[in-house]
């Protein structure tokens, strides 16, 4: 839940191409004004975004923290109970305030545009008498890593906030999202928000790539959305088969982010190789456990907390 993502969020495109296009059509039933229809998909999406942070955080924490220090953890069971024993039930939920920020409003913005899209090209094709494509938001991905980047930033910085300060890279560390902003303003410039940009976009890249192939087959995606509660599933399993791909790039960028705290970083590559060659590529998929298992209740609580949110809503203009 990108973010994201970062959470959270890669499978969420898998779980959206045939779920949309199978309700889309039904949800202009209600005649709803246009103008109320966006605002229910917004706040639905709000929803959403939030029930996705909220279920998958900590298991997202223990992903950042197994990235940046993959020697300290035996796996990400021995993560998750020694950093409840240390820091208590505030550490798994660290960054939560940055996460919600970047899920809330991609989540929003992305269900209230598709869902405004889908009508305008509806409209545009009956009065045309054509078939016209519909809008894929994935394409927008890269260029939302100008968003999710600076949020990202904060949110592993607070996550790897006390493995920093245990392994004395750092001398204080900084608790709270408004101290990191600070730190982040005062030493390094605005531009420093964007550490790890580039690893960012392509990880961006690759998802959409592989999206662009997966709707290059959408009878396929529809019928495993005919059985009820599919889409739950498929968004987790999507999502996974995702992070497995672009997994390597997040850990890189995770590494920048969070190591970049000490310091000036190296770029995408340099970080790569250093990483492939001093710690072995095994070092790269670091937190890989976490990120799958997260991905079913984070990907479910997404879709859960849209659908019911929304259906309420759409239930006072019957």
């Amino acid at each position: 839940m990108r973010s994201a993502a970062d959470d959270v969020s890669s499978g969420q495109q898998l779980s959206r191409f045939g779920r949309f296009d199978r309700e889309t059509s039904s949800n202009n039933h209600h005649g709803s004004h246009p103008a109320v229809q966006a605002v229910i998909d917004l706040s639905a999406g709000a929803v959403g975004g939030a029930a996705c942070v909220f279920s998958g955080q900590p298991l997202d924490t223990a992903k950042v923290k197994m990235q940046t220090f993959p020697t300290m953890y035996r796996g990400f069971i021995h993560c998750v109970t020694a950093t409840y024993k240390q820091v208590g039930l505030r550490g798994l939920y660290q960054g939560t305030t940055p996460a919600l920020m970047a899920n809330i409003a991609e989540n929003s913005v992305l269900f209230m545009s598709y869902g405004f899209c889908q009508q305008v090209i509806r409209l545009a094709a009956a009065a045309q008498d054509t078939v016209l494509r519909k809008p894929a938001p994935a394409q927008w991905r890269p260029f939302s890593s100008l968003v999710l980047c600076p949020t990202e930033l904060v949110k592993c910085r607070l996550q790897a906030m006390y493995e920093m300060e245990a392994s004395g890279k750092i001398a204080k560390s900084q608790n709270t999202v408004w101290s990191v902003v600070k730190s982040i303003m005062r030493h390094e410039g605005p531009q420093g928000f964007f550490q790890g940009l580039t690893t960012t976009i392509a990880r961006e890249a690759r998802v959409l790539l592989l999206l662009r192939r997966l709707r290059a087959e959408p009878h396929r995606l529809r019928r495993l959305h005919e059985v009820r509660g599919s889409h739950h599933v498929s968004g987790g399993f999507g999502g996974a088969c995702l992070w497995l791909v672009v997994y390597p790039m997040d850990c890189v960028k995770s590494r920048i982010q969070v190591m970049s705290m000490t310091g000036k970083q190296g770029g995408f590559f340099k970080t790569f190789m250093n990483i492939a060659r001093t710690e072995g590529v095994r070092a790269l998929y670091s937190g890989l456990t976490p990120t799958l298992v997260r991905t079913f209740p984070a990907n479910g609580a997404l879709f859960l907390g849209y659908e019911a949110s929304r259906k309420l809503m759409m239930k006072q203009f019957d």
